[in-house]
C-alpha cells in the first residue's frame, strides 16, 4: 500500500494563489524598508547551538529545534554516562545527550543570527548598520491557529545607535506597511526599564524575568492567572499589590506616563524608562501617526535580550496574536564579544499578516492574476502569428500566456476562467487577415478587434 503523503504539523504547503498573496506582503514590506534606507542580508537556516542557546530564556530554549550531527549521530555513544538519579529512578539526562549529538539548530528568530552576523562581519559594515531580512524561522511550539512551527519573519533592525529616532522610524515603518496593506492596527509600546523599575519598587529586583514572563501572558490567561503564576515564582502579595494597578492603569498615553512616573519615582532605572517613553511619545505626537498607538504597561515581551522600548502590533478587526513585535537591545552583540553595540528592531509576522488579510478579504482583486490575457491556440499558423505578439507584450511588462495545445475553444476559455485571467486573445484566420487580435473580456463578454501595433497600449489602458 502506498504511503499517504503528509507534512509535519505546524508547517504548510502554499498554492500558487497563496504564494501571490504572500509575495504581495513581502514586496510591500520590502519596499517600505528600502524607503528608510535599510539593506538586505541573509543568514543560514542552521546556526551553531551555542549561538542560539541562552538567548531566549528557558522557555525559548525549549522551543529550539536541534539537528542531529548526522544520521548516525548516536553511534559510539555511552548512554550510561548520561544517566542521572531521580525520585522516579534512573533516567537519561536528555539535555546533556542532545548537546552531544546536536551541535546545530534551526534558527528561532532572525535577531540573534543578526547579532552574530554583525560581530563576525564588523570590519566589513558601516555603523549604524541598518538591515532587513526576510527568511523563515522555526519553533518547536504546539501548533494552533495563528501559531506555526515554521514561519517567515520580516525583520528590520538598526544597530550601532542609541538614538530614539530609530524607535520613531520603526513606528513609522509599521504605520506605512499596515496602511499600504489596509490593516487597522494598534501599536502597543512599553519599556523594559519601566518593568525593571516595577520589579525594584515591588521589592523583587531579582525577579524581573519571572515578572515579565508572567505579565507577558496577561492577554492569554488574564490577570488572576498572572497573579497566581507570580505567587508560584515566590512573589508575595505585597509586591503583587504594587504590580497589579500598573497593569490595569487607564487613561490617555500622557496620563499613564505621568502616573507611572509617580509610581517609579524611587527607581533610577525605572525613571530612565519613563523619560525614554515620554520622549518617544512626544516624537510620535509631533509627526502624527494615523494608526492607533498605545502606551501599554502590561506589554512585557518574553525575550530576555530587550533592554529599552518594546513594541507589539495587533490587528484591530481580526482575532489573532500579535502580527508584529520587537524592541531595543543594548548589548546583544556583547554575547559574541562586541561590547556596547546598542540596537533596535521589529519583526513582521508574514504568516499571521497573510491570515489577517485573507480573513478580512484585503488582497487586491488582481493580486492573484497570473496573466492579463490568454492567447488561444487554433493551429500551427495561428500559433506562429501569436508568439511574437506575446513577446511584444512581455517586453512591455504585460503578463500573458499562450495556450500550449490546439484544442476546443471551450476548454481554453475554462482554463482562463479558472486561473482568473480576465481577457482572452482570440487568433483565428480572420484575425490574421485583419492583422489584429480579438480581445474578449471574460467578465463583460465585450470583444474588440485590436491591431497588432495597438495591442500594447490597448491592454495597458485596461490594467
Amino acid at each position: 500500500m502506498a504511503q499517504k503523503p503528509s507534512i509535519p504539523k505546524g508547517t504548510r504547503d502554499f498554492s500558487p494563489a497563496e504564494m501571490v498573496g504572500r509575495d504581495y506582503i513581502f514586496t510591500t514590506v520590502k519596499d517600505v524598508f528600502k524607503k528608510f534606507g535599510y539593506q538586505p542580508i541573509e543568514t543560514p537556516s542552521l546556526e551553531n547551538l551555542n549561538t542560539l542557546l541562552g538567548k531566549y530564556g528557558d522557555e525559548g530554549d525549549k522551543l529550539l529545534f536541534k539537528v542531529l550531527n548526522s544520521g548516525d549521530a548516536f553511534s559510539g555513544i555511552d548512554f550510561s554516562s548520561y544517566n542521572v538519579e531521580t525520585e522516579e529512578g534512573t533516567k537519561i539526562n536528555s539535555n546533556a545527550l542532545s548537546l552531544k549529538v546536536c551541535e546545530k539548530g534551526l534558527r528561532y528568530d532572525l535577531t540573534v543570527p543578526f547579532a552574530r552576523f554583525v560581530v563576525q562581519h564588523q570590519n566589513e559594515i558601516s555603523f549604524p548598520f541598518k538591515r532587513y531580512q526576510i527568511q523563515p524561522v522555526w519553533r518547536a511550539d504546539r501548533p494552533q491557529k495563528g501559531r506555526y512551527r515554521e514561519f517567515y519573519q520580516c525583520d528590520v533592525d538598526v544597530i550601532g545607535s542609541k538614538s530614539l529616532l530609530n524607535e520613531l522610524e520603526l513606528v513609522q515603518i509599521v504605520e506605512m506597511v499596515f496602511g499600504l496593506l489596509n490593516i487597522k492596527v494598534c501599536i502597543k509600546i512599553n519599556n523594559r526599564k519601566i518593568l525593571s523599575g516595577l520589579a525594584e519598587v515591588s521589592g523583587h529586583p531579582d525577579k524581573l524575568i519571572d515578572i515579565t514572563v508572567a505579565i507577558d501572558k496577561i492577554d492569554k490567561i488574564g490577570l488572576e492567572e498572572v497573579e497566581a503564576e507570580l505567587r508560584e515564582k515566590g512573589i508575595d502579595d505585597k509586591a503583587i499589590a504594587v504590580i497589579e494597578p500598573v497593569l490595569t492603569l487607564q487613561g490617555t498615553n500622557n496620563e499613564k506616563i505621568a502616573k507611572i512616573g509617580e509610581i517609579l519615582a524611587a527607581s533610577e532605572t525605572g525613571m530612565k524608562g519613563v523619560d525614554e517613553i515620554k520622549t518617544l511619545f512626544g516624537m510620535i505626537d509631533s509627526v502624527g501617526i494615523s494608526q492607533e498607538v498605545e502606551f501599554d504597561l502590561s506589554l512585557a515581551r518574553g525575550l530576555n535580550y530587550y533592554t529599552g522600548a518594546i513594541f507589539e502590533v495587533k490587528a484591530k478587526e481580526f482575532e489573532i496574536g500579535s502580527i508584529c513585535g520587537g524592541g531595543r537591545y543594548d548589548d546583544l552583540t556583547g554575547i559574541f564579544g562586541l561590547e556596547n553595540m546598542s540596537g533596535v528592531g521589529i519583526s513582521f509576522g508574514a504568516d499571521r499578516i497573510y491570515d489577517v488579510m485573507k480573513g478580512l478579504n484585503l488582497f487586491p482583486d488582481n493580486v492573484s492574476q497570473s496573466a492579463m490575457i490568454l492567447f488561444t491556440n487554433m493551429g500551427e499558423r495561428e500559433l506562429l502569428y501569436t508568439i511574437p505578439v506575446a513577446g511584444q507584450l512581455r517586453q512591455a511588462g504585460i503578463k500573458c500566456e499562450i495556450y500550449p495545445d490546439n484544442t476546443k475553444l471551450k476548454k481554453q476559455f475554462e482554463y482562463a476562467d479558472k486561473k482568473g485571467i480576465p481577457y482572452l486573445g482570440i487568433v483565428g484566420e480572420n484575425e490574421i487577415n485583419e492583422g489584429g487580435v480579438m480581445v474578449k473580456s471574460l467578465t463583460s463578454g465585450e470583444q474588440n478587434l485590436v491591431k497588432i501595433d495597438e495591442i500594447t497600449s490597448y491592454l495597458s489602458s485596461l490594467s
